[in-house]
């Protein structure tokens, strides 16, 4: 008789809520622990469930709503919106959290309300950063949230799992943001399609819980359906002043399967900028040292967390920018933003002539502040830098890590930020 395979996480984390071993490929319905919705969809959902005859969500306790793609609202149309999603939340118990509290990616995990083992829903494709705590959490659309609200379960195909091997260290002055740049790079946008990628490797040691919720959400750059870590000392201890209630870690066999492995030994990493108008187009930063840049964005979903902002403050203290570059700052929650201004980082970024707008999604989405001028270059810390994607298609957006961003912010044009980090 042949001997079963070892599993994944995914694999595990989707046996354990469809009650049944699975293994890659398979279809099975699995129970949620969790929904989340926002601003920008959700009164398509709620018309779905109008359409479907639902008037009662089949969990209120599981499910959170969330004002963050165009906080405040820019005009009447997004207005009714949200409008619609907060009475929506108010009828039906569930959790809400109003404009200027974050973004939902943030407000999540910060929160409490994603841990090790769950298998979470958002109506968003940047769900997979919730991975970084070791949650098989996925991104839907509407009508897919619209039976999940109803039902509490879902349908997936287990994914086949991309392994991605960390080892070392990463250098000074380089970061989270420039490996992940760097893997899809080399994965290229479509190498991870409907796969769960998994971070392993003695690498992973080294990197803060803010790097890691960093590469989770990047990851959906390359097609993943789920980025996952498992939980170790620095994830538990993280969550220790989050999650009260209890967890199941999961953790991967040692025989498990895996349809690729990638390996980077970080202590080689340069840091990297990825050039419009594709994630991925990434050299390294130094190959277009000098470029011109009128516009900086730092923060979002992807790196608009205390160490971000940290580090390009160290950058700024005492610099003033650019004459005629806009530095943009988009914290990704009120606890961030709070926590930056007590330890004195705020201070030093709006001294140097950094703007900062509320907590959301800010420039990165299009759809109210902060949109470029034609012609105009770029430097975000944001996740996409597809054509028109914050809200000028006559723009050029080049991503790159807060440090970068801050380096440029401070010349006015790409340039290796290590020289400012000593």
């Amino acid at each position: 008789m042949l001997k079963a395979r070892g599993k994944t996480i995914a694999e595990k984390i989707l046996a354990l809520h469809s009650g049944r071993e699975v293994s890659a490929s398979e279809i099975v319905l699995a129970q949620v622990d969790l929904l989340m919705g926002h601003d920008w969809n959700t009164h398509l959902t709620i018309q779905v469930l109008k359409d479907m005859g639902v008037e009662k969500v089949f969990d209120p306790g599981k499910a959170v709503l969330v004002l963050d793609h165009a906080v405040p609202s820019p005009n009447e149309k997004v207005s009714e919106m949200q409008r619609a999603t907060e009475e929506f939340a108010r009828e039906q118990g569930i959790r809400f959290y109003p404009s200027g509290q974050g973004i939902c990616h943030q407000l999540l995990p910060e929160q409490g309300h994603v841990a090790p083992g769950m298998l979470v829903v958002g109506c968003d494709s940047h769900t997979p950063t919730y991975g970084a705590v070791n949650a098989f959490a996925v991104g839907v659309g509407s009508t897919d949230t619209a039976a999940a609200l109803a039902s509490g379960h879902l349908w997936f195909r287990v994914p086949q799992t991309m392994k991605v091997l960390l080892e070392n260290k990463l250098p000074k002055g380089v970061y989270a943001k420039d490996l992940a740049l760097r893997i899809i790079g080399g994965a290229t946008a479509e190498g991870a399609n409907y796969m769960a990628v998994e971070f392993g490797g003695s690498g992973v040691g080294h990197l803060s819980m803010d790097a890691r919720f960093t590469l989770s959400n990047m990851a959906a750059e390359m097609g993943a359906k789920a980025a996952l870590f498992e939980a170790d000392e620095i994830t538990k201890t993280w969550l220790a002043a989050r999650v009260s209630h209890p967890y199941t870690v999961i953790s991967p066999d040692p025989d498990a399967s895996y349809s690729r492995f990638l390996e980077w030994d970080l202590s080689s990493l340069v840091p990297q900028i990825a050039r419009p108008h594709r994630v991925d187009d990434v050299v390294p930063i130094t190959e277009l040292e000098g470029t011109r840049m009128h516009q900086g964005v730092l923060g979002t979903c992807t790196n608009g967390r205390l160490e971000d902002l940290g580090v390009a403050a160290r950058i700024l203290k005492g610099r003033r920018i650019f004459p005629g570059f806009r530095l943009i700052i988009v914290p990704a929650s009120k606890e961030v933003l709070i926590e930056a201004i007590r330890i004195g980082i705020l201070e030093d970024l709006v001294e140097s002539g950094a703007m900062i707008i509320p907590p959301g999604c800010g420039p990165c989405h299009g759809a109210s502040q902060g949109v470029p001028r034609d012609g105009e270059n770029v430097i975000s810390s944001s996740n996409r830098n597809f054509k028109g994607r914050m809200g000028n298609n006559k723009s050029f957006i080049y991503l790159a890590s807060p440090a970068s961003v801050a380096a440029a912010a401070v010349e006015g044009k790409v340039v290796d930020p290590r020289k400012y980090l000593g």
